[in-house]
């Protein structure tokens, strides 16, 4: 079996998949944490593995960037390998004073300027909303670790370079914690699919102070939010 996108056999990813944005991030989670991991999709370098983690079976795929990638990944997942849970694993840009670089975000809902949801042609805008036992979980794997974080808003957009400048400010003044460009497209197709999703995002990049970090740091030292799915996986298949 395979999709237009991916090459994996069905019943070669597990019940839940970690998704970063970054190829590289998905080989480095695979190699770092998990034992046994085979590689199960690489169609357009878009690596995918399953492997072993505290005896748990657990896949981690990139999705790549914005929403029509993630749509495309989360799609196939959901309908033709039988994937029941998703975790996002991504960056995101701070627009909120209490967010500090490094602090990882818990995205309960997901504001957007997509259009995404609108293929559904429902009759009012649609709330895309983590699952909150997939939410719960993760709390309290953070709690455990000792990991700063926040639980809120973010913003999902088509753009990553805004032609007007007072937008950040804008959703800023609403609550929004910060910015990224999945997890509205992510979580539309969780609901859609009677699935469910969560996206855990490390501040990469505050936009309000300018501080940020490099490439490198974002693919291998985000480890705090890579324990914290890794830990919500293993009690995900415990509560199953």
């Amino acid at each position: 079996m395979s999709t237009p996108h991916i090459s994996a056999e069905l019943g070669d990813f597990a019940q839940t998949v970690l998704m970063p944005g970054d190829p590289l991030r998905s080989e480095f989670i695979a190699r770092t944490f998990l034992t046994d991991a085979r590689l199960i999709n690489n169609v357009r370098g878009v690596q995918g593995y399953t492997g072993m983690y505290e005896g748990v079976r657990v896949s981690v795929m990139a999705s790549g960037m914005g929403m029509p990638s993630m749509g495309i990944y989360s799609y196939e997942l959901y309908n033709f390998y039988n994937v029941k849970n998703i975790i996002r694993v991504g960056s995101a840009g701070a627009i909120n004073e209490a967010v500090k670089l490094r602090d990882v975000v818990f995205a309960m809902g997901a504001c957007t300027n997509s259009a995404y949801a609108s293929m559904y042609r429902l009759p009012g805008s649609f709330a895309p909303i983590a699952d909150y036992g997939l939410l719960r979980l993760a709390q309290a794997e953070a709690e455990k670790l000792g990991v700063r974080y926040h639980v809120g808003n973010v913003l999902s957009s088509d753009n990553f370079y805004n032609d007007d400048d007072s937008a950040s400010s804008k959703w800023g003044k609403m609550g929004v914690l910060a910015i990224e460009m999945e997890t509205a497209a992510l979580y539309c197709n969780a609901a859609r699919c009677s699935a469910r999703a969560l996206t855990i995002c490390t501040v990469s990049d505050h936009i309000l102070t300018g501080e940020s970090t490099t490439a490198e740091e974002r693919q291998t030292t985000f480890t705090d939010m890579m324990n914290i799915a890794l830990g919500t996986a293993v009690r995900a298949a415990e509560d199953n």
